[in-house]
C-alpha cells in the first residue's frame, strides 16, 4: 500500500468532478493543519471551504482559453494531520513523493504555510525553483520557541532542501533578521513597492529570468499576498497587498510546463462570509488552466 493511501481520506471534491486517479495529471490533497499559527487560527478549515466554494465557480477560463473540466484532476482527499508538526510534514512528504514519482502534480490546499516544507522535501532542491507569493519572507530562525513554523519554514527549506532558486514576491512585512539572512543566502525578493513601480508584467519577467535555468518550479501562494480588502480572511493580514486583478495577471505569467507542484495556504474561512475562499478557489482554477495551456503548447 502506498503512502498516499495510508495518510489521506476523502472529502468534498474540488471543482465537483473527478477523473480516475490513474489518468490524473493533477492531484488535489487537502492539508488541514494550523498548529503553529501565531495570530489567527483556523486555516485547518480552509481545504473544505475552498472545495465548497469551487463547486459554484464556472469552469471556463477566459484568460487562458481552457476549461477546467477538460483537465485530468483527481481529488485524493485530506492528509491525516497531527498536532505534531514534524509528523504532519513527514506524512505530507511521503504522500507528495509518491505522487511525484508516478508523474502527478500535487495541488495542496492548506492549512498554514509550514506545509510547503513537507512538499519541498518530497520534490527536492536540485534544478528546482520555488516561487513564494507572500507578504512575509518567513525567514526567521525561530518564533515563540518554534524553529519550524509558518514564520521560519522558508529558512528551514533553504537549509535542508537547498533549492536552486528561491524567489519571494509581494514582500511588505519583514524583520531585520530576515533581511540579513536573505542577503546572506542569496534569496531574491520583490517588494510591493518594487512591484508597484515596475508593474506586474515587468516583475513577472524578472522572476522568470531569475529561474530560467531551473527544470522544475514549485509555486506556493500565501493568500496574505493579497490586500486584506480583497482577501480579509487570512491568518496574518497585511495592508498594501496585491489586488485580485494583479494577482491573476501575475500567476498567468508564472505558470509554465515546469510546474511540478503548488500549494495555496493561510486562508482562515471563519473571518469572513466566504469571499476569501471564493477568491482562492478561482485563483487555483486559473493557475491550473495556465499550467495546462503551457503543457499543451
Amino acid at each position: 500500500m502506498s503512502a498516499f493511501e495510508l495518510y489521506v481520506s476523502h472529502s468534498t471534491l474540488f471543482g465537483g468532478w473527478q477523473k480516475p486517479f490513474d489518468k490524473a495529471d493533477y492531484v488535489v490533497v487537502g492539508v488541514p493543519f494550523d498548529a503553529t499559527s501565531s495570530y489567527r487560527r483556523g486555516a485547518r478549515y480552509a481545504p473544505l471551504a475552498i472545495r465548497l466554494a469551487s463547486l459554484n465557480i464556472e469552469s471556463f477560463s477566459f484568460s487562458s482559453g481552457i476549461d477546467m473540466e477538460d483537465l485530468n484532476i483527481h481529488d485524493l482527499g485530506d492528509l491525516h494531520t497531527s498536532s505534531n508538526t514534524e509528523i504532519t510534514l513527514k506524512n505530507l512528504e511521503l504522500t507528495a513523493r509518491d505522487l511525484i514519482e508516478i508523474g502527478k502534480t500535487p495541488v495542496l490546499l492548506g492549512g498554514e504555510h509550514t506545509i510547503t516544507l513537507g512538499a519541498m522535501r518530497a520534490l527536492g532542491g536540485k534544478n528546482t525553483a520555488i516561487i513564494n507569493l507572500d507578504a512575509h519572507l518567513d525567514l526567521r530562525h525561530e518564533h515563540l520557541g518554534e524553529t519550524t513554523s509558518h514564520t521560519s519554514f522558508m529558512r528551514r527549506l533553504k537549509e535542508q532542501v537547498k533549492p536552486s532558486q528561491i524567489v519571494e514576491v509581494g514582500t511588505r512585512a519583514v524583520c531585520k533578521e530576515e533581511l540579513s539572512f536573505a542577503k546572506q543566502a542569496g534569496i531574491q525578493y520583490f517588494t510591493m513597492k518594487e512591484i508597484q513601480r515596475r508593474g506586474i508584467e515587468a516583475t513577472a519577467k524578472l522572476v522568470m529570468k531569475t529561474i530560467e535555468n531551473c527544470k522544475k518550479i514549485y509555486l506556493t501562494i500565501d493568500f496574505d499576498v493579497l490586500d486584506p480588502a480583497f482577501a480579509p480572511a487570512v491568518q496574518n493580514p497585511e495592508p498594501n497587498g496585491l489586488s485580485t486583478q494583479s494577482m491573476f495577471a501575475l500567476v498567468s505569467c508564472l505558470c509554465d510546463k515546469r510546474l511540478a507542484g503548488l500549494d495555496l495556504v493561510e486562508v482562515t474561512p471563519s473571518y469572513d462570509q466566504g469571499v476569501t475562499a471564493i477568491q482562492a478557489a478561482k485563483l487555483l482554477f486559473e493557475v491550473l488552466c495556465f499550467s495546462e495551456k503551457s503543457r499543451r503548447n
